[in-house]
Order: C-alpha cells, then sequence, then structure tokens
C-alpha cells in the first residue's frame, strides 16, 4: 500500500491536533462550523493518506509512519563520534 510522504503525515497529525484542541475548548453545540468541517476534512485526509476508515487506527498508522521515518533518518546520519 502507498503510504503518504512522513512529512506529510507530521503536517496532518500536527493540523489534526490543534483542530480537535480547538473544537474542544468550545462550548458544546457552540462549535464554529468552519472549525468543525476543516477537522471533518483532515480526518478525512488522514484516513485516506493511511488507508483507513476511522481516525483511531489514521493517528495510530500515520504516527508509526513518522516514527520509522525519523528512526531511518537518524540511522542514515553520519556518525559524528568517527570524526
Amino acid at each position: 500500500m502507498l503510504m503518504a510522504h512522513p512529512t506529510v503525515l507530521r503536517t496532518l497529525l500536527d493540523r489534526y491536533e490543534t483542530l480537535r484542541d480547538h473544537v474542544e475548548a468550545q462550548e458544546p453545540g457552540r462549535v464554529d462550523p468552519r472549525l468543525g468541517q476543516q477537522l471533518q476534512d483532515t480526518v478525512y485526509t488522514l484516513c485516506v493518506s493511511t488507508g483507513t476508515r476511522e481516525i483511531g487506527p489514521a493517528l495510530a498508522a500515520a504516527r508509526a509512519h513518522v516514527d520509522r521515518n525519523a528512526f531511518t533518518e537518524r540511522r542514515a546520519l553520519p556518525d559524528e563520534s568517527a570524526a
């Protein structure tokens, strides 16, 4: 399965968390419809980008992919202690 680039996923994760926090901070029933729509759009994009259908598995898949890539990048860096 194709997976979005880790940078794209990191951006989506950050956007999701920011929007979710803003929506949760508003009074129930008084959520700004623009924020609600942006959050729904971000959830949809995360699901499509990770090949999932629900936000929980989408978040887990995105975080795992970002973490794997970060680990691979750290291993690919030259060993500074050898210099």
